[in-house]
Formats: structure tokens, sequence, C-alpha cells
């Protein structure tokens, strides 16, 4: 009988929450346990933190938080050695230096650091970012883990490239997100004869690109008959427009999204997006919605204009294009349907599952 092997997953967020966590790596639990690992998972946040993060206020509960998610990284600190391999998702601690992370470094037999969104390219100058703030961001805590890890998982080509540069070892890997095309099933019917539905998807922390169209919804509002659909953890008004905000949960998140016929995927054109996987665009596309994206990124290698969504630049040809979708449910069917194709292809947990255990077993052997 084969030797079971330990492997310790740090991460940000209480499991099963978080979309870049739930869409990621951790959907892969199970066939890493197939594989031959014994799993546990340390979140720096638990569930009561996570339930006020992201809202105004409740000052004691997120300074309790933090206190209790450096006490779980300082327990780690002495049971790192104990496993055969550290998994770390984006940082260790969310502050400061790169302290524990070196000390986890330092302690971990093997060490596999899987990182999303642009982090490192002009580190720590985005807009609006005072210099306090971007060192409570700790924009060298990723910098070291790239540097150091026997393995890095990218969420980007381009920022796969750039890890490649410098990680010592040269060990980097692109790995999409992916989504469950078992459990994730079209139910759009394609239809004009009742109101169409344009969604998008995301958390307070997202909802700034969702402001990017707040004018376009308006003027389409005043042409076109719709309703737009957000999907979050927030509170959101747009007067002038037919609006539905619904509350996201796991148990419900599969109907909520097949409520949409249209999916958006708006972004900025800066540095910072060059790092996103595109997760939302493959979970419209899991769901065979018509998308409309911005033309940035990792989008269009997801996306081809006309084939399986619309790729655009401006608010005019964001315009354009929603109104084409609105009015012509043929097309919506034809590129929804493109897009599903690809998901279940390219995108789907059976599709990358062996990419991640790929990756694994060469960062594991590095312990040996």
């Amino acid at each position: 009988m084969s030797v079971r092997r330990r492997m310790l997953v740090i991460c940000p967020y209480p499991q099963g929450v978080a979309a870049g966590q739930r869409l990621k790596y951790e959907q892969y639990f199970d066939d890493w346990r197939a594989a031959g690992w014994d799993i546990d998972v340390s979140s720096y946040m638990d569930r009561a933190m996570w339930d006020v993060v992201w809202e105004k206020g409740h000052l004691f509960a997120k300074a309790f938080g933090i206190l209790k998610g450096h006490w779980r990284r300082l327990r780690d600190l002495l049971r790192v050695p104990r496993y055969d391999l550290v998994y770390v998702f984006m940082w260790v601690t969310p502050f400061g230096t790169a302290l524990f992370e070196r000390a986890i470094r330092a302690g971990a037999k093997a060490l596999i650091y899987d990182i999303e969104d642009n982090v490192l390219v002009a580190p720590g100058k985005r807009a609006g970012e005072s210099g306090l703030r971007r060192w409570l961001k700790g924009p060298g805590k990723a910098r070291f883990l790239i540097r150091t890890a026997d393995h890095v998982i990218t969420s980007s080509p381009f920022l796969n490239e750039f890890c490649h540069d410098l990680n010592a070892k040269r060990a980097c890997t692109y790995i999409s997100s992916s989504v469950d095309t078992d459990r994730f099933e079209p139910a759009t019917p394609y239809s004009n004869e009742r109101e169409v539905v344009i969604g998008w998807t995301g958390t307070f922390s997202s909802r700034p690109y969702l402001d990017l169209l707040r004018g376009v919804f308006r003027h389409l509002a005043e042409r076109h008959e719709f309703r737009l659909r957000v999907i979050g953890n927030f509170d959101y008004a747009l007067p002038g427009v037919d609006l539905e905000v619904v509350r996201w949960s796991a148990e419900d998140e599969v109907a909520q999204l097949q409520a949409l016929d249209i999916g958006v995927y708006p972004l900025p054109v800066d540095d910072w997006v060059l790092g996103k996987s595109g997760l939302k665009a493959i979970q419209y596309m899991a769901f065979a919605l018509p998308i409309v994206a911005t033309n940035v990124g990792n989008t269009p290698n997801l996306i081809r204009d006309g084939e399986n969504g619309l790729l655009v630049t401006s608010e005019a040809e964001w315009e354009e294009a929603l109104e084409r979708l609105l009015r012509d449910p043929g097309l919506r069917r034809r590129l929804g349907e493109a897009a599903r194709r690809d998901a279940v292809a390219r995108y789907s947990v059976n599709s990358i599952a062996e990419q991640y255990r790929d990756v694994i077993e060469a960062a594991s052997a590095q312990a040996d």
C-alpha cells in the first residue's frame, strides 16, 4: 500500500466562498486526495471576518479577525516542517513585509506558489494608492515567493512570462481558471418572448469594473427593454435601469447564472488586468451565454470576436454589441453555444486536472 503524503494549503479566504479560490485550486482537492495526498487548509480569514471584511465599519471584528489570522500563521510556522508540500495562494499574511513568507519558505520541504492578478507590474503604483497603502499590501511578498518557490502557478500567459524570468528554477506554469461544466449547465432559452437579462457576477472588490458600464446601461435603457442582474455580495443602485441585485450564495449559484441571457465582463485597460485569468468570462461560457468583454489582457485568448463572444474597447462599442445581442436571439444562441463548446474542451475541471497533478508531482519531487 502506497504511503500517503501531506499537503498544507495556505490561503487568504475561508474554503468555498471566494471565486478566486473556489474556481481555481479548491475544486481539485478530491482529485489530489485520490492521487495520494492528505490536505489541510489554513485560511488567514475565518468566516466571521469574511462576512464583514468588505463592509464599512465593523472595526472591532476586523481587528479581531487580523489577530486571529496572524495567530493561525504563527501556528502554521510550527507545523510546516511536518508536511511534504506547502501550497501558498497569493500570500501568507496580507500586510507588511515578507517576514511570514520567508519563514514559511524556510520551513517547507517543497513549496508551490499560486498567484493571480498582475501584482508585480509597476508594483505598488496602481492609481490612487498612497505609499502607506502600498506598504500595507506588502508588494515584496509576491516577488519573494515567485523567486523562491519550487513551482509557480500563474493566472495568465503574460504573468507566466514575467514569473518565469524571476523564478530561480524557471519553473512556472500557466493554468487557466476552470469550472465544473457538469454542474454549470446551460438553461437560457435564447428567446425575446420574455425580458432579456444582462448579467454580471463579482464581489465588492471588483465592483469598480461594473461601474465602468453605468453610462452604457443608462443609454441602452433609453432605447431597449432589458433587466440588469447583478450577482454579488454588495448593494447596488442604478437609476433609470431595470436592476435586480442578487446576493450570491453557493447553493443558488447555478440557478442565479442560468437566469441570464447575456454576460458582461468589463475591465479597465491598464497593466493590472494583464494578470487576470478571465474567470467571469469562463463562467459565462460554461452556461452558454453570449459574452461582451473588454478586449484587454487574457480576454482575447478566451474569446474570439464574433465566434464565441464579442470584444469591445469603447463605450460606443459596448452599446453597439449589447444592442445586437438584445435584438438578435439567433446571434445569442450561435455565440453562446460556441462558448459552451470551448468551456467544456478547454476550461472544464476534467480538461485542467492533469495540469495541477503534474505541477504538484514536479514540486514535491524537490523534497525527495
